[in-house]
């Protein structure tokens, strides 16, 4: 009995230690709008997979500058944005990319402030222009869709009202304390507390924002990496995905 006791621990730390061996430290550059997401999806993966995840969060500019800044990394879940950068693309692996999850665009205000009607592209453009200030990333992929829908409606004086915020957490912050009247982002993104939301934007201004995945050109752990690629496929990370306000794919 104690030599079958024995054996099973010996067996037991052989297969500890070949899974150590195998286990990677991957790096992936995500964007910002999937933290939400990926707080949940890490501890998952690396419980399952063995293998450990450092995540770069950005905007599109600083996951362009990332990306291209020489230092590697194994996994990119970036939006589309940065994929059809010409200076980016040649980082990442060659061949078709993975989207992994797509939101669309919505306003948010404090909570329990009053709601202005969006319900169609003329009321829309009213509420803006009666707006004292916004928050957005204007320098991000989000940033760029309001900026086409700005564009479609003439609301060219958007850009003086505009308080521009480096990151979602703060978008968030400025307007659940007041600083700025509305939030216009993601969905997911303005789906917390602090803030009210007021609705999508009008159908015909819509935009999704689109995050697609890719193995890092220089990777080192590419079987690591394509294991995670194909985590993000699983039911288990569409579920999450789902319960964050994201579209699978």
């Amino acid at each position: 009995m104690k030599a079958l006791s024995f054996a099973a621990v010996s067996i037991l730390a052989s297969m500890m230690l070949l899974s150590s061996a195998n286990a990677a430290e991957l790096r992936v550059l995500a964007g910002g709008a999937m933290t939400g997401v990926w707080a949940i999806l890490k501890p998952k993966f690396e419980q399952t997979s063995g293998h450990k995840l450092e995540i770069f969060f950005g905007t599109t500019p600083n996951l362009i500058k990332e990306a291209t800044s020489g230092k590697p990394f194994d996994v990119g879940v970036v939006p589309v944005e940065v994929m059809k950068d010409a200076a980016a693309r040649p980082h990442f692996a060659a061949g078709p990319t993975l989207d992994v999850a797509r939101v669309g665009l919505g306003v948010a205000v404090r909570g329990g402030a009053p709601k202005p009607n969006i319900s169609t592209p003329e009321a829309f453009k009213a509420a803006l222009l009666n707006a004292q200030s916004v928050a957005s990333i204007p320098e991000s992929a989000t940033g760029y869709s309001i900026a086409k829908v700005f564009e479609r409606l003439g609301t060219e004086l958007m850009k003086a009202k505009m308080r521009a915020q480096p990151t979602p957490a703060q978008v968030v912050a400025v307007v659940a304390n007041g600083e700025a009247e509305l939030a216009l982002f993601l969905m997911n993104v303005l789906t917390v507390p602090g803030l009210d939301v007021v609705g999508p934007f009008p159908a015909e201004l819509q935009q999704d924002v689109v995050f697609t995945a890719a193995l890092g050109a220089g990777t080192n752990e590419p079987a690591a990496a394509k294991a995670l690629l194909d985590y993000l496929k699983t039911p288990d990370a569409i579920s999450v995905i789902k319960g964050k306000g994201m579209t699978p794919g």
